[in-house]
């Protein structure tokens, strides 16, 4: 008789990259994961504390003029270009692909955000995650990969302690950028009362067998292993959340 207990994997949610919203400003194109600005949709209104997932695609020159926020947690994750980064803090700054910066808006802050290349578009995923409480001392932290970095299938970019060298952020949420060769795999173990959801940035890989490519997102709030297998180099973000 066979006594060793069973495991099943944790039941995915999918989010398809053709389901999100969308909008063509012209300068802008972008894809809303969950509601934003024009488009709503009461079924898809965040995640636990995940409030937006938009992948944004900014014309050569252009960009997000200055502009106010407050009691969120607001990062990018530069994929394609450049984005030159100011704001009310004194920060100013340049950030390329695989960099990420992220701006605690706490009780107020304004920011301006721009493609400062005059021959190449910027793609990038702005992520907004809100605070485990309201009016905090606004902030401004950054992520870098290091050498060691550039072959390393999950990497901790963001965390509430800044440890491993990731950038702080004010809320209960490890977020990791998985990096994946085609057949490369990596796991990831989801602990009970956790959520997790794995957005796509670029590539196609499985999740617990289930194929993800570009744009899409996963979730699951199932304690359990995760395992991410590439069917081609992926590049992808994976949150943790309380």
């Amino acid at each position: 008789m066979n006594t060793k207990p069973t495991t099943t994997a944790p039941a995915l949610i999918i989010r398809r990259a053709d389901e999100r919203g969308h909008a063509d400003h012209g300068w802008l194109d972008t894809y809303h994961t969950f509601s934003f600005a024009d488009y709503y949709d009461p079924a898809h209104m965040g995640f636990r504390s995940l409030r937006v997932i938009n992948d944004d695609r900014v014309a050569p020159g252009r960009g997000f003029p200055t502009h106010p926020h407050r009691d969120m947690e607001i990062f990018s994750y530069v994929l394609e270009g450049a984005i030159a980064h100011r704001d009310s803090l004194g920060n100013g700054r340049e950030l390329l692909p695989g960099q990420i910066q992220l701006m605690s808006a706490g009780r107020g802050v304004t920011h301006s955000e721009f493609n400062p290349l005059r021959d190449r578009p910027l793609r990038l995923l702005q992520i907004w995650i809100q605070p485990r409480e309201r009016g905090l001392t606004p902030s401004y932290t950054e992520w870098h990969p290091r050498p060691e970095h550039a072959t390393a299938p999950k990497v901790l970019v963001i965390s509430p302690d800044g440890r491993e060298g990731s950038a702080t952020i004010q809320q209960e949420a490890d977020i990791y950028r998985l990096k994946l060769a085609a057949g490369q795999s990596v796991t990831h173990e989801l602990r009970p009362g956790r959520g997790a959801w794995l957005q796509v940035a670029e590539g196609q890989l499985e999740l617990n067998g289930t194929t993800l490519a570009t744009g899409d997102g996963a979730s699951t709030e199932e304690a359990g292993t995760l395992t991410f297998t590439a069917k081609e180099a992926t590049d992808a973000l994976l949150f943790d959340l309380a």
